[in-house]
């Protein structure tokens, strides 16, 4: 029997992302982020409003979507908590983010030249996909206590670049999914492919009831079972 619960958050598991942008002064940003899927060669990706990353990408236009492997694990957790805006914003200050201007000396990491877009590629990511904005999509328009918290951005991508490992040799067009083992963000934790943690999360610091949202309480008043209902109808089960 299924548990109606109300978790704070819904990540399930997604890929994680370094998502690198241009900043105003023309040094490299560089963000992690977990909200995205692909349909062919375009993607949806979400980001905080206010957030330096959605300004970056807002104002050129254009990004590189760096996916890490298990190996870059420890690059990508140096990263959280982390921004490149001063000041903090609220939200991000009360999550105990500091502000950070060069990302890549922090992680440990190393920018290359991208070939069709200004924000670099990571080096040590073995998928680096540049991109260019397509479109934007504010989310929760008609809500005021919600409008402008995220927007969904729907990129195209202009160039792929694959680390020869995660290539098959018959077929130099393929990712060979025997070899590519992604990184994922699963609830603020890390994993890979196999059900053990990876890495301790910094994320994972920070209490999940922070991130919940308003639409929790209205799904509640739309006459959603309780939990006490569940229980008792699992007990009398």
């Amino acid at each position: 029997m299924h548990l109606t619960r109300e978790p704070a958050i819904l990540y399930f598991g997604t890929p994680v992302v370094l998502i690198a942008t241009l900043n105003p002064d023309g040094s490299a940003n560089l963000a992690p982020m977990s909200s995205i899927f692909w349909l062919g060669w375009r993607c949806m990706i979400g980001l905080g409003g206010a957030s330096h990353t959605a300004a970056n990408l807002l104002r050129t236009g254009e990004c590189v979507l760096n996916l890490p492997s298990q190996d870059q694990v420890a690059a990508v957790d140096r990263l959280a908590l982390t921004t490149g805006s001063d000041p903090v914003p609220g939200a991000k200050a009360q999550r105990g983010y500091r502000t950070v201007k060069n990302k890549f000396a922090h992680a440990g990491l190393t920018p290359d030249a991208a070939q069709t877009v200004g924000a670099p590629r990571v080096r040590e990511c073995p998928v680096q996909l540049e991109a260019v904005l397509e479109d934007r999509h504010g989310m929760a328009e008609g809500d005021p206590l919600l409008h402008g918290r995220a927007i969904a951005f729907e990129l195209r991508i202009t160039r792929v670049h694959l680390a020869p490992g995660i290539v098959m040799p018959d077929r130099p067009d393929h990712v060979d999914p025997d070899q590519w083992r992604p990184l994922i963000m699963s609830f603020q934790k890390f994993y890979g492919l196999g059900p053990q943690q990876l890495h301790d999360s910094r994320l994972a610091t920070i209490p999940e009831a922070m991130y919940r949202s308003p639409d929790v309480d209205r799904a509640r008043a739309a006459g959603r079972p309780s939990r006490e209902r569940d229980e008792a109808a699992a007990t009398a089960a």
